[in-house]
Order: structure tokens, then sequence, then C-alpha cells
């Protein structure tokens, strides 16, 4: 399947050399063969599991670690690595990124752990409650409106409404500022090409900061009972948190309760459609919601990296880490490890156990885990009861992103049970 119209310069197929990769290039992961990004990874895992990056266009070079086990071990080593410099490539190579040591995902110690903790009482399943009652039934709302109606986008019709009308439910965001939130939102991440510029996407980060920042201090004067309000009139230590707290926290959830949730759900119908004896054997009820869900997760792995920088000099295979040098976690390979996964390339359904790494692991696992697998659940589960089968009505468009995994366009067609 051909995803995308750019001339790819920098992709796995082009050379044999590991030390030509460029992991910091969109192009890279934009191929019309996926299975050659497979083939690029295993080669990483066998050949440079450890692996320096060189330094590419005034940028500084950094690690690139692909085996599952090396990558659990640093999510979990807050001692010898640190978030606060950066959690993803474009800031960790800009030098830092301005929210550190305020949000979430790029906070350490006890800050961290207090601010966490405070969050974590929106996020129980118990609060959450309501909250998945309203997936389910949007989730089915939206499904009734596309299936026997002929070919549509399932990224336009479905993917964009569940998870951004989700964070949006958790956060009381009114529902006329949704659309807007979710077009600042793709401009942030991904874009559909290399047409996408990087003062767009700081605009678009500067437009949704401004609009969180007039709805903290309306939750500051009139909380409800939402995850705003939590942190708008939280206490960490007898204090409030401060504005720029308030608004970054914000942001990183609906940035990132948008955009993997969106990747993950289309790239779940995209596999039925390459996989039909597994939507077969999903559909008569041979498998569970719950294992599927695990393996769209391992098999989507919406966030391809996520990095951190070492704080004091480490070894990991062999290879010493330097104070200050950037280590990048690739997940995309570490969820295809043969040393973890059996036979990693087969889409399988009933896949047990499932070690996947796509919410991270250790301190910074993923805060929306537990919401993001319920949006997964509510689809299967709709799709299962809904859809008598799936089909292909088109090409599938390609993110252009170095972090992002996963597809901006889905041209399908749905006939009902």
């Amino acid at each position: 399947m051909t995803t995308t119209t750019e001339t790819i310069g920098t992709g796995p197929g082009v050379h044999g050399d590991l030390d030509a990769v460029d992991l910091t290039d969109p192009r890279t992961f934009v191929t019309e063969d996926p299975a050659a990004i497979h083939d690029l990874w295993q080669r990483f895992r066998t050949e440079r599991p450890v692996h320096h990056h060189r330094a590419t266009a005034g940028l500084p070079g950094f690690w690139a670690l692909t085996r599952h086990h090396d990558v659990m071990a640093v999510y979990k080593d807050t001692t010898h690595f640190t978030s606060e410099r950066g959690n993803v490539l474009s800031t960790l190579l800009q030098g830092g990124d301005s929210a550190a040591g305020k949000m979430l995902a790029v906070s350490d110690g006890a800050r961290h752990r207090a601010i966490r903790n405070l969050m974590l009482k929106s996020f129980s399943p118990r609060a959450l409650r309501h909250v998945v009652e309203q997936v389910n039934t949007r989730t089915r709302d939206l499904l009734s409106q596309v299936v026997d109606r002929g070919d549509f986008d399932y990224a336009e019709a479905i993917a964009e409404h569940i998870p951004m009308g989700t964070i949006c439910d958790l956060m009381a965001v009114p529902p006329q500022d949704r659309q807007r939130l979710l077009d600042w939102n793709k401009q942030v991440l991904s874009a559909d090409s290399s047409d996408g510029t990087a003062d767009e996407a700081w605009l678009a980060r500067n437009e949704i900061l401004l609009y969180f920042s007039d709805l903290a201090r309306a939750r500051r004067r009139n909380p409800g009972d939402d995850v705003i309000s939590a942190l708008a009139t939280g206490e960490v230590e007898g204090r409030p948190l401060s504005e720029e707290e308030i608004i970054f926290n914000c942001y990183s959830l609906i940035i990132g309760g948008d955009e993997s949730s969106r990747m993950a759900s289309i790239g779940a119908v995209l596999a039925f459609i390459e996989h039909p004896g597994q939507w077969e054997v999903f559909k008569a009820g041979g498998v569970s919601v719950e294992s599927a869900t695990e393996e769209v997760l391992r098999w989507t792995t919406p966030a391809m990296h996520f990095g951190r920088r070492a704080l004091v000099d480490v070894e990991i295979d062999g290879h010493t880490i330097a104070a200050g040098d950037i280590v990048t976690l690739w997940n995309t390979s570490a969820n295809f490890d043969e040393n973890v996964f059996a036979d990693p390339r087969r889409y399988d359904l009933a896949r047990t156990p499932n070690k996947h790494v796509t919410f991270g692991f250790g301190p910074h696992f993923c805060l929306g885990a537990f919401l993001g697998r319920e949006e997964l659940k509510a689809l299967l589960s709709a799709l299962r009861d809904m859809v008598a089968s799936i089909e292909s009505r088109g090409e599938a468009r390609r993110v252009y992103s170095n972090f992002l995994h996963g597809h901006s366009s889905l041209p399908v067609a749905f006939r009902a049970t």
C-alpha cells in the first residue's frame, strides 16, 4: 500500500548502512512497505541495540535503544536518567522543554509525584465511570451514522471524535470549542505531509496554552467536577499550583489524550482490513475484547519513542552513556522484540502475555492508560456488534512525523450486521 507522495530519501530501504539512517527525519518512517521498518528495527536490535546516532543538520547526536529490556530498564530508572530536559526528540535535540519542572511528562522527583497524585484522583476507574459511559454511547452513535452509508473516511468521521470528545468530557471543555482544539492538536504533533512548518506548530501550541489559561482562570472562580478544576483548586504542600503548572498539564492532557488514541483507533480498523482472518475470529467471539485491545496497542504503538537525558555516566551493554547524553527509547522496536514476543510480526488478537510498552513504564507510565484502553474496548465492542464487514475504499495516508506512528486518513465502507 502506498501511503505517501513524499520522495523517500532516507528510508531504510535506500541503504544498508545503519549509520546512515536518520531517525530524526519523518521520511525514514513514511515508507511504501511497512515491513521495511520492521526489518530496520530488527537489524538495530541484532547489530546495534545501543546505537549512537550521528549529529544531523546542526543538531547533536544521541543514543537509540531498541531492545525491550533496555527500554524498560531506562523507563524505570529515575536515578540515572531525567525527563526534565525533554522527553521527545523535538525538544531534546533543541536543548530542553520550556515546560520542564511544570508539566508532568517533563518533571521528576517529589514534585512529579505530588502533581501526579493530585491528577490521579480524576483518572481513577471510579471517577471515570461516567466518562466511560459517554465513550461507549458516543462510539455507537458515530458508528450508527456510517454503517451502510457507503464510502467514508474513518479517520475524519469516527476516530477524530472519540478521543477528543472523551478528553474534553474529562476536562469539561465546552462543545463549541472542541473542533478548534482538534485542529490545533493536529498542527502541533503531526502533519499530512512535509508541508507543515515549525512556525505553524508553534502557533498552534500557543493557541492551546492561551485557551487553557482562560479556562483555568474561570475554573478557579467557579470549580466543577473535572480535571481542570482539580488542577486549578488543588494544592501541593499547602500551596496552589502555579498558573504555568495548570496550563502546561492541561496542554499535555489534550495532546496526549487525543493523538495516541486517534492513531490506535485508525490502526485497529486498518489492521482488520489487512488481516481479515483476525477480523473473522474476533467477529465470531473467538477472542476477548480485552485481549484484542492489548494487541491493537502493541501493533499500532502510536508514540514511536520517548527520551531521557543521562544524569551521570551509565553503562548499557558495554557502551558508556555520558552524563548529559540524550537517550531515546524506541517503543516501536521494543514492541516487536523477538526475545519478548513470539512471532512479533504476526497480528494476533489472542496474544498472551502481551508486555508491550505502548504506555511507557515506570514513574512516567501514561496517566491516561485506563481511559485509552476503555476507548479501544468501546470501539472494538461496537465494531463486533454493529459491523459485518470492513472494506478498504482507497489508500491510507500516513502522518508525517518522527514521533507519531499512524494514519491521518483511512477511506473505508462498513456493512451493517
